[in-house]
Formats: C-alpha cells, structure tokens, sequence
C-alpha cells in the first residue's frame, strides 16, 4: 500500500503538471473570464427595462453564469482530448499512479478554473451591480455542485468525440442550447410551453433554478437543485470513465 504522504506529494506533482498545461494556452480561460463580463453588461439594461432594477440584475448575472460556464465545457473536454490526441493516457496508466491520482490530478485545476469564472461573474455583479447575495453559503453549495457536472459533462465530451472541431461544435451548439432551452438566458415564463415541459431535461434548468433558489434563500429547492446536479456529475463522470477505459486512451481513426 502507497503511503499516504507519498500519495500526496505525487498528486501534487499531478496537478501543478495539468494546472501548467492549462496555463501554456490560457487564450480560451481568458476568454471564458473576460466576454462572460462584456456580455453582462450590454445585456443587463435590456433586463431591468423588462423586469426591474432587483429581478433584472438577477437575471442577467443567471443567465450569463449559466450560459458562459457550459461554454466553458471547452476546457474540461480539452483536458481529456488533449491527452488521448497526444497518445499520453496509455502511458499515464503504465505508470506506478493509481487510476484515482490521475483523475484527480486531471480534475483539480478544471474544477478551480470553472469555479474562478463563476465566482467572478457573481463578484462582478455584486460589485459594480449591487447584486445582493444574502445567503453566500448557499449561493457556494449551488456553484460547487455546478462546477462538477460541468467537470463531467466536458470529461464525457472529451472522450466521445474524436477531434477538437468536433469538440468546439459540441460545446458551443449544446452550451448554447442547454442555457436557452433551460430559462437561463429568457425567463421560461415568456418562452413557448413546449420549453417549459423540457426545460428540465436541460442542465442549464437545475443550475439556473438553484442559482435563483439561493440568491433568494429557498435552501430546500437549492438542496434540490444541489442533488439533482451531483447526480448527473455521477452519471457523466461513470460513463467517461467506462468510455475512457474501454478504448483504452486511443482515439479512432481520424
């Protein structure tokens, strides 16, 4: 049995390793940081002109929370692909780390980037919008949860398709379709009552309604929303797993 500090100390390794491969092409992190904070503020008098000054503000900090984070699907997908494109899974599997060292390796620097957007959209409506947050425990429990479906959703994206064009077009027509048809971008209650009924097929639904829940203190329907996200996390993360270890790290004839 690996002593546990040994354990540590090359799961340290692992995530200062990922965390600057992630960093050499910080292009699509900054941009998943700097347009979510443009597009808010464009939009946000659109909103308070259709629903006031307080349901306005909230709704365009949602909707872009909710919107930008699927986008950046992209850069948990790219962790995964990066990999398997490169032919370097198989030989991170032949080494001496177990299999939950390297996910967790894999996993620690995307989980902190996609909770660094979501924390700075919130900042930033809380700063130069007066967006209130009186629960902030609550509003972090949903943000958390969130953080890890999008985690698995784009592990799951990184091991199905075959090539980054592939995995753009993935991110950018589903990101933009789960937020639309989930209430994040449009409240549903404006919308066709055929997206009302599907709505909460869409991730985009349980992340905007338990965003809304916390910012308005409801803990039961955010607890709700909290273990709605967490169970989908599970499902993704288990199939890419499954996935991932049925072709072994290598990619398909491209």
């Amino acid at each position: 049995m690996t002593p546990p500090r040994e354990s540590a100390t090359r799961l340290g390794v692992l995530v200062r390793h990922n965390a600057l491969l992630m960093l050499r092409e910080p292009g699509p992190l900054l941009s998943r940081m700097i347009l979510p904070l443009v597009f808010m503020t464009l939009l946000r008098p659109l909103y308070l002109s259709a629903q006031g000054s307080t349901a306005g503000t909230e709704q365009a900090v949602v909707g872009t929370l909710v919107t930008f984070s699927l986008l950046a699907l992209s850069i948990s997908g790219n962790a995964i692909l990066t990999e398997r494109l490169g032919r370097t899974w198989d030989r991170l599997r032949g080494t001496p780390l177990h299999p939950a060292e390297l996910l967790l390796g894999k996993a620690a620097p995307v989980l902190t980037a996609l909770l660094a957007q979501q924390l700075l959209i919130i900042g930033f409506g809380v700063c130069v919008f007066g967006l209130r947050v009186p629960h902030p425990f609550l509003l972090l429990g949903v943000l958390l949860s969130w953080s890890c479906t999008l985690l698995a959703l784009g592990a799951l994206l990184g091991v199905l398709v075959r090539t980054m064009g592939e995995l753009s077009a993935a991110y950018d027509i589903g990101g933009m379709l789960l937020s639309s048809v989930g209430g994040a971008l449009v409240p549903l209650s404006v919308l066709p009552a055929w997206v009302a009924d599907v709505a909460p097929v869409s991730p985009g639904y349980w992340a905007a309604h338990g965003l809304r829940a916390a910012l308005a203190g409801d803990a039961r329907t955010a607890a709700m929303a909290c273990g709605t996200l967490f169970g989908l996390a599970v499902v993704c993360a288990t199939l890419a797993s499954v996935r991932l270890q049925g072709r072994s790290g290598r990619v398909v004839a491209l």
